[in-house]
């Protein structure tokens, strides 16, 4: 073998080993990242498996598993007033969370929020960012900018989920019928809780009753009238007499639908449906109505006033004592006790209950909120009840109860039920309709509504060209057991227009004090019933109903109304006959 050969076959082996050697470094390079792969697999399943197990229902959990918000199919439903106007609508935005564990600095972290929002408080947020969780809620539904804030101070641990937060363009105008939800946009109080299924289900809007501009109108006469005599509380109504839909509904003092304090019982309190008080005097149109419904009375009917009545160790007497026997026109036109308790007395006691519970005035009305009272009826009913009852004493209802009972008998006697709710197939079926007094009836007591307001104590409700027929009501609250003069509940119960009537308009003023425009009087005549008329005024011209050209009821009942000349004349005869 010659020299080249065999330097030929050294540089073959070397040629060799050095692929040998390269093999077997690929081989531990590969056994490598193998034996990697098998760890990394290993420890996966160890940490999504095995000890996903292991944890269940320990109170550690990440930001990923924590989020305690209900996802929702679909944004819960607009509230809209009868017109569109929206009253309560769903807007997304972000809310704050944090995780306990990711944040290095608790302190600094506490201090940022609290300056981004000063209504938490620096220790309350400390102690949520030092919890063993890996979860807490820092603040649920921010604004935009406040978002940018958070962002912009580019801490750890800190995140943004997206929610929904209840918007009520109207704010506390009609606070107590749309209520309000929670942070977890469910519905606690009003139209919100009472359709909470729905609103969060269905999608579509749920449209309501209320007409905006009255319930403005109305919230507004009511607060200036608890403003000028110095009341602590006041409630009203609107309603339409033929279908018993609420144009308006109105308790103060009222709330912030946003900032709801549940504390705060006085004005969470929904005077107009959930409270329940002693009517006073419009409690006699139901006396009235009954006596001449059940008790064949008719205007010519006389009972004697001339006196106080003795009820063992009570008496009842009138507030402004006539001191005659008076008709029944009169009767009801100067809002005489004595007479209402001879009415009711002429009807029977039986008869009484049975009229009254026919209207509804024995149960809870039947309406679309929780917010509902259930009237205070004497148990057992006795003798002493009927007369007190007679003029509002005794027993005690809702305002709504109030408004929906006197509807039935002036929208020519059909019981109607109230509703929030707007059906546009709504209509008055006469012929499935339950009556609760005759055509005669509700027109005689239209007639006497008029006569109160044209002659008697409602004369400051009387609006020009609409013919306003009305009830004043003044009621002595109960205190410590007894009546309270310098308490009183004043209201007024009205009607228009009156020969036909389609809108019942009611206001309520909890006690109110008498100032030096109304001589020192607190009564219904001088407090509810100027409020009342103008929130008609404000109807009429939201509604653009014309004015009428003449009043078919004024005047009607003259006959059986003597003029204070005749009452002069009598009292002189009376004295002259004395001698």
């Amino acid at each position: 073998m010659n020299n080249f050969n065999r330097a030929k076959i050294q540089v073959s082996g070397q040629k060799r080993s050095v692929l040998d050697m390269a093999r077997s470094r690929l081989m531990l390079l590969s056994l490598f990242f193998i034996l990697t792969y098998i760890v990394v697999a290993a420890r996966i399943v160890d940490l999504t498996i095995i000890q996903g197990e292991m944890k269940k229902g320990e109170e550690t959990v990440s930001m990923l598993e924590a989020e305690p918000v209900q996802k929702k199919t679909a944004h819960r439903a607009d509230i809209l007033d009868r017109n569109g106007i929206i009253l309560a609508r769903s807007l997304k935005t972000a809310s704050l969370a944090a995780d306990p564990e990711l944040i290095p600095d608790k302190q600094i972290v506490a201090k940022d929020l609290v300056k981004i929002f000063p209504e938490l408080t620096y220790g309350e947020t400390l102690k949520k960012l030092q919890e063993a969780r890996r979860f807490v809620w820092i603040k649920r539904n921010m604004t935009p900018d406040d978002q940018y804030k958070i962002l912009y101070l580019g801490h750890p641990g800190l995140s943004f989920m997206e929610e929904e937060r209840r918007l009520y363009p109207q704010g506390p105008l009609a606070a107590h019928v749309v209520g309000f939800t929670n942070t977890d946009d469910r519905g606690l109080g009003g139209l919100e809780a009472g359709f909470d299924k729905l609103l969060m289900e269905s999608g579509e809007p749920l449209m309501t009753t209320i007409d905006v501009r009255v319930q403005h109108a109305l919230r507004r006469e009511t607060a200036n009238a608890i403003k000028k005599f110095n009341a602590v509380a006041g409630a009203g109504v609107v309603m339409n007499v033929n279908t018993g839909e609420i144009l308006a509904a109105v308790s103060l003092p009222d709330f912030d639908p946003h900032k709801v304090n549940d504390k705060d019982k006085n004005t969470m309190f929904n005077r107009l449906t959930l409270g329940v008080f002693e009517p006073g005097s419009t409690f006699k149109i139901f006396t009235t109505a009954a006596a001449i419904e059940n008790a064949g009375a008719g205007m010519s009917a006389t009972y004697d006033a001339t006196k106080p009545l003795k009820v063992g160790r009570f008496t009842i007497s009138d507030y402004h004592p006539e001191k005659r026997v008076m008709t029944l026109p009169e009767v009801f036109m100067h809002s005489s006790n004595i007479g209402s308790v001879k009415m009711a007395q002429q009807v029977g006691t039986e008869q009484f209950q049975n009229f009254l519970s026919d209207l509804g005035l024995f149960k809870a009305p039947d309406i679309e909120i929780p917010e509902v009272g259930a009237p205070l009826i004497p148990k057992p009913w006795k003798e002493i009840n009927t007369m007190t009852a007679a003029f509002g004493h005794g027993i005690a209802v809702s305002p709504l109860q109030l408004v929906t009972a006197s509807a039935s008998i002036m929208n020519g006697g059909i019981l109607v039920k109230p509703t929030l709710v707007l059906d546009k197939t709504l209509k008055k079926d006469k012929g499935n309709s339950v009556r609760v007094v005759s055509e005669k009836t509700a027109h005689r007591m239209r007639q006497l509504m008029r006569l109160v307001v044209t002659d008697g104590t409602g004369g400051k409700a009387d609006v020009a060209g609409y013919n306003v027929g009305g009830k004043t009501g003044t009621a002595e609250k109960d205190s410590g057991g007894k009546y309270d003069q310098n308490k009183l509940r004043s209201s007024f119960m009205a009607f228009f227009p009156a020969e036909n009537p389609k809108y019942a308009v009611y206001i309520l003023v909890d006690e109110p004090k008498g100032n030096k425009e109304s001589y020192g009087y607190a009564t219904a005549g001088w407090v509810a019933a100027p409020a009342v008329k103008k929130v008609i005024e404000s109807i009429v011209a939201i509604e653009g109903i014309k004015p009428q050209d003449s009043d078919e009821l004024g005047g009607t009942l003259d006959a059986y109304v003597k003029s204070k000349e005749e009452i002069a004349k009598e009292k002189q005869l009376a004295a002259l006959a004395a001698h």
